[in-house]
C-alpha cells in the first residue's frame, strides 16, 4: 500500500510533527510506502496534483481540520483515490460527523485497515467555492473572520470572538429560492448544510446526511440566552434544539437572496460578501475511506 499524508501545518495551532513521527514508525513497520505533503498556502493544489501522479498513492490522509479535508476533496473530486480523516484541527466538524477516533493515530490505524469507502457529496458556491461540511452568513462567519484574522488558534480564540458579536447580532432580510418555492423571512443566520452538527458537537441540522445527495439550508431567527443554553445541552441531547427559532428545508440546489451585501464562510473560510449567492450539491464527489461506526453508511 502507498499511503500520502496531506498536512495542513498551522490548523488548529496543533504542532503536527509528534504525529508525523509516529505515523512513519507505523507505516514503516508493516512495510507501508509513505509520503508527506505539507501545504502552504499558495500553489497547493498544483503542487499536490504532481505528488498524485508521481507517488500514486492508494489512499490519502487529510491531517488537519475541515479546511484541510476540503482542500483534498476538492483536488481529488471524481477521482477513484479515496481519502480519510486524521482530525487535528480547532473544531473536526466532519470527523465528528462521521465519528472518526480523536486521537490521531488511532484514525490512521481505521485509515489504514479499512476496506469500507463510501461516497462523500460536496457542495459549491457560484461554481467556483466549495464546502464539504458547513458554511453560514450572519453571526458565526463574523466570528470566523476575527478567528481567522488572529494568530491565536483553538476553541478559547474562537469564543473570545463569540462573546464579542454576541453582543453586536442583529437580524437582516432574505429570500431563498429552491424546490420552485420562494422562502421570505428574516433571522440572525443562514446556514447551508451538508452535515449536521459544528465541531464544537453543537447541531445545527437534525436531517443532515453528507452523504445523501441532498443539502438543508437553515434559518436561525434569534439568538438569546435559553437558546445559548439549549445549544450547550444539544450537544449532549439533541432533544434540546428549539425549533421554534429555525426553520429547515432541504433541496439539492438554491439561489439565496439578500438586501445588503452578507459575509459567507466556508468550512471555516472566509469568501467575502455577497447580495446572493447560487449553491448546488455535487453528489458522490469525494470517495471516503471510513469505517462502521459512520452512521450515514447505508446498512
Amino acid at each position: 500500500m502507498k499511503l500520502l499524508l496531506v498536512v495542513n501545518p498551522v490548523s488548529g495551532g496543533v504542532d503536527k510533527d509528534p504525529f508525523l513521527k509516529d505515523a512513519k514508525a507505523l507505516c514503516d513497520n508493516y512495510g507501508i510506502e509513505n509520503q508527506v505533503f505539507k501545504t502552504k498556502g499558495t500553489d497547493d493544489a498544483e503542487a499536490l496534483k504532481v505528488i498524485l501522479n508521481t507517488f500514486k498513492p492508494d489512499k490519502v490522509a487529510a491531517v488537519g481540520g475541515d479546511g484541510t479535508l476540503l482542500f483534498l476533496a476538492i483536488v481529488l473530486q471524481h477521482s477513484s483515490i479515496p481519502v480519510g480523516i486524521i482530525p487535528m484541527g480547532s473544531a473536526n466538524g466532519m470527523a465528528t460527523e462521521l465519528e472518526v477516533s480523536k486521537q490521531p493515530i488511532e484514525a490512521l490505524k481505521e485509515l489504514i485497515m479499512s476496506e469500507i469507502v463510501g461516497d462523500l457529496d460536496l457542495l459549491v458556491v457560484n461554481n467556483e467555492h466549495y464546502c464539504i461540511h458547513l458554511g453560514d452568513v450572519g453571526i458565526n462567519a463574523k466570528i470566523v473572520k476575527g478567528y481567522e484574522n488572529d494568530h491565536k488558534r483553538g476553541m478559547s480564540t474562537y469564543a473570545k470572538y463569540f462573546i464579542d458579536e454576541l453582543g453586536k447580532v442583529t437580524a437582516f432580510p432574505m429570500t431563498v429560492e429552491c424546490n420552485e418555492k420562494t422562502y421570505d423571512a428574516e433571522g440572525v443566520m443562514l446556514c447551508i448544510c451538508n452535515a449536521r452538527k459544528y465541531g464544537t458537537g453543537i447541531p445545527i441540522n437534525l436531517e443532515g446526511n453528507p452523504m445523501d445527495g441532498v443539502f438543508e439550508i437553515v434559518l436561525i431567527k434569534e439568538i438569546n440566552g435559553s437558546m445559548l443554553i439549549n445549544a450547550g445541552l444539544s450537544s449532549f441531547n439533541e432533544n434540546f434544539i428549539n425549533s421554534q427559532h429555525q426553520t429547515s428545508v432541504q433541496t439539492n440546489q438554491a439561489k439565496i437572496i439578500f438586501k445588503t451585501p452578507q459575509l459567507l464562510q466556508l468550512d471555516g473560510e472566509v469568501i467575502g460578501e455577497f447580495l446572493s449567492f447560487d449553491v448546488r450539491i455535487i453528489k458522490g464527489a469525494v470517495k471516503l475511506i471510513t469505517t462502521q461506526k459512520n452512521p450515514y453508511l447505508e446498512r
